[in-house]
């Protein structure tokens, strides 16, 4: 398994926690989406190799950016009006 951490930006509700977290589940290879608010961390675990692209892609598809990737960390066997989810 591969254990890779990002920042996604314009976060503000869980509502944006779940489309992130719905849109980079379905990455091929994806294992495992965790989501946090409060930071804007988001780890992404997978059984294949998923590129940075993709989790970028679906980060954006969910209608946020991805701020950067961090690093590959282990290999184991908004704001307000006009956030991504449109919420206030």
């Amino acid at each position: 398994m591969r254990t890779a951490t990002y920042t996604v930006v314009g976060m503000t509700c869980g509502h944006c926690v779940n489309s992130v977290t719905e849109e980079v589940g379905q990455v091929p290879g994806v294992a495992s989406v965790d989501v946090e608010l409060g930071t804007g961390g988001l780890t992404v675990t997978s059984k294949d190799e998923v590129t940075d692209a993709a989790v970028r892609a679906a980060v954006e598809e969910a209608g946020y950016q991805l701020a950067a990737p961090v690093e590959e960390v282990a290999q184991i066997g908004g704001q307000g009006p006009g956030c991504g989810c449109g919420c206030n």
